[in-house]
């Protein structure tokens, strides 16, 4: 006896229309509990209290969620965000039990790209930010068969994320290449501790010599120069660097260190907004003494 193709109907089937059912799936603005939304996993972005996080807290107080967040379903029930953690979390903090979600059914790798785009749009973003998002894309995108396993082509996607973040190629590797650096040393570079062009040097040590680095950077309370950081990387290279070497040339005084004006941290903090980094921080402090130097000039002129 030959088996039958027959099915039977669902539920769905037997009490609605073609045009309902087809109406369901159409992609539109739900207001979703925020109990059903859970962060995306991996996501690189930070949600920082800080002065952005403030205005958007409120914004949505006086206004509530205006702008959708967007998410995919999970196979499980609820939503993984792909855009709008930010938005959740100024819902939690004023209690708002529901926020607008567009939902759209997206692939791991179509989320990631369309995760890593959306955020990329923040105002303030920190170069560890940038490093695990364009690196999560150009994963993704290779993921997708964009690239194949030749070299031409795998160069290609890396001028997709360079373009889509309006980057240069190289631009897009360096910040990628601060992925290898060790937490502590990323979150100096987060804060400012440490400048980017030395930080993608460092990233070549491998993890022991980047704990020394770490290690010679406290007992000498000084980071390494740009210059410092390539001969530190040519030695690890060579097979040459070792405690010793990393110790003896972060003990070397440096030009622009021969005389300091220091301050101590907790002195700075209370005149900025939390969540300031101590790059935005001595930015601010160099604007207010050239704002400083040119009204004492012009009431040296009025005299």
């Amino acid at each position: 006896m030959r088996k039958s193709d027959f099915t039977l109907p669902t539920m769905d089937d037997l009490f609605s229309t073609q045009a309902e059912r087809d109406d369901a799936k159409l992609e539109r603005v739900r207001n979703i509990p925020l109990a059903e939304l859970h962060p995306f996993k991996g996501h690189p972005f930070k949600v920082q209290n800080n002065e952005e996080m403030q205005r958007m807290i409120e914004s949505i107080r006086k206004v509530g969620a205006i702008t959708p967040a967007l998410a995919r379903p999970l196979p499980d029930g609820g939503y993984e965000l792909i855009s709008g953690h930010r938005r959740l979390a100024a819902c939690q903090v004023l209690d708002v039990e529901t926020m607008p979600v567009i939902v759209r059914e997206l692939s791991d790798d179509e989320a990631v790209i369309a995760m890593v785009d959306a955020n990329l749009q923040r105002e303030t973003i920190l170069p560890s930010e940038k490093a695990f998002a364009y690196k999560m894309k150009l994963d993704a995108i290779k993921h997708q068969g964009i690239a194949s396993v030749q070299v031409a082509e795998k160069l290609l996607s890396v001028e997709k994320v360079a373009d889509d973040a309006g980057e240069s190629k190289d631009q897009v590797r360096r910040y990628i290449r601060l992925t290898y650096l060790i937490p502590e040393l990323l979150s100096m570079v987060d804060d400012g501790k440490i400048a980017f062009n030395p930080a993608v040097e460092l990233s070549y040590l491998d993890s022991y010599q980047q704990r020394a680095m770490l290690d010679a950077m406290a007992l000498n309370d000084c980071a390494p120069s740009h210059a410092q950081s390539i001969r530190l990387k040519k030695l690890a290279q060579e097979g040459l660097l070792d405690d010793q070497i990393v110790y003896a040339v972060l003990a070397e005084t440096k030009p622009n260190q021969q005389e300091q004006l220091k301050f101590k941290r907790e002195e700075l903090r209370k005149y900025f907004p939390s969540g300031y980094t101590e790059e935005q921080m001595r930015r601010d402090i160099i604007k207010g003494l050239e704002l400083l130097k040119r009204q004492r000039e012009r009431n040296r002129d009025a005299r």
